[in-house]
């Protein structure tokens, strides 16, 4: 069983964070899409500031959606329903995507479906562009959604029944990526820098911790790898020194292997207990060229199957939420478009340490 997806064209909205992104998706096939980044509004701040992306999405998010249009060369009414982001993410950003939707779908009269952004990530691998042919990726599968917001496991059994089976327990991977390049002074987002740097650095001259060492579980973590990362800069740089070039490209492959590896290999354990054999790998970080090629050599060592998300459709866009909009849409999926709410993320209660009964 593959993903199913509504024959004709439905838009879908994603304003979650700092991309005001639109798409049409047309039988899983992304026929327009159109994205207003603000990256280089927050590049100045080193990340992304919330109430800065409300505002800029309130400007951008009329003349996206109509120049969308445009190039799909439909109207409002051509359209068989309308996908938008209402969950997780920044609760001004979501309003902005949220409301807009609503008031089209009533004066369009179209259908309306809330789509849960992560979940929309791991459906990115079954979209495709006009000429290309449709992926062959067969349900049940794992998937692995890896971003600067997010690093989850899930089990996909359709588009109404995701099943978590293993998260981050503080930060997520493109998180630390993020903030060991702000370390390193390259700007944000600095997950690309790094993997750009770390191609002419050496991943073995530095060694930073592997994350949940001796658990067995699915669980994750990157804050002891952040803090690795800090410290061993503080001991190369004493008293605000230079580091060399030659040096900055081998802790950024130093600290992106140790990243990738955990990665790597609790989504392989995630395959073994689970059984299942096929994997799709999605979200901002799923760009990562090490990741990639990492993640493909341990499927295929491994008999399985790995299906990376294209990298043009791993950080936030709105084709993603269109394709994920028209499956739950062909799934019988509808939402009252007076009553649809934005959801915004949930924040991470503390933790009681089970041996000291302190909280964290």
């Amino acid at each position: 069983m593959s993903l199913s997806f509504v024959a004709g064209p439905v838009l879908g909205i994603e304003t979650s964070c700092d991309e005001t992104a639109v798409a049409v998706v047309d039988g899983g096939v992304v026929i327009a899409e159109v994205i207003a980044t603000q990256i280089p509004i927050h590049r100045r701040f080193g990340g992304v500031v919330p109430e800065v992306a409300s505002r800029n999405h309130l400007l951008t998010i009329l003349p996206v959606i109509e120049q969308t249009l445009t190039e799909a060369n439909l109207v409002g009414t051509d359209l068989h329903g309308i996908a938008v982001t209402n969950r997780p993410g920044l609760i001004g950003a979501l309003l902005v995507g949220v409301q807009t939707a609503k008031t089209l779908a009533l004066v369009w009269n179209l259908p309306i479906i809330g789509v849960h952004h992560i979940h929309a990530h791991c459906t990115a691998a079954w979209l495709r562009a006009p000429d290309e042919a449709a992926p062959q990726i067969a349900l049940p599968a794992l998937a692995l959604a890896v971003s600067g917001g997010h690093t989850s496991l899930l089990a996909m059994y359709g588009p109404t029944d995701l099943r978590p089976l293993g998260a981050t327990l503080d930060d997520a991977a493109g998180e630390a990526l993020d903030k060991f390049g702000k370390l390193l002074g390259l700007p944000y987002p600095a997950g690309p820098e790094i993997d750009h740097l770390a191609k002419q650095g050496d991943d073995t001259r530095f060694k930073f911790p592997d994350g949940m060492r001796g658990r067995d579980d699915l669980a994750m973590s990157f804050s002891g790898l952040k803090t690795a990362g800090r410290q061993r800069l503080e001991a190369l740089c004493p008293n605000g020194a230079a580091l060399d070039n030659q040096t900055r490209a081998d802790l950024c492959a130093s600290y992106q292997r140790a990243a990738v590896q955990q990665l790597v290999t609790t989504t392989m354990r995630a395959a073994e207990r689970s059984g299942l054999r096929t994997i799709v790998v999605a979200g901002g970080v799923a760009a990562n060229s090490v990741l990639r090629r990492e993640l493909e050599q341990a499927a295929a060592d491994r008999g399985l199957q790995c299906w990376l998300a294209p990298k043009r459709w791993c950080t936030d866009n709105g084709a993603m939420i269109a394709g994920l909009g028209s499956a739950l849409l062909a799934a019988g999926g509808r939402d009252d478009a007076t009553k649809l709410d934005a959801k915004p993320t949930a924040k991470r209660q503390p933790q009681r340490n089970t041996k000291t009964g302190v909280r964290s």
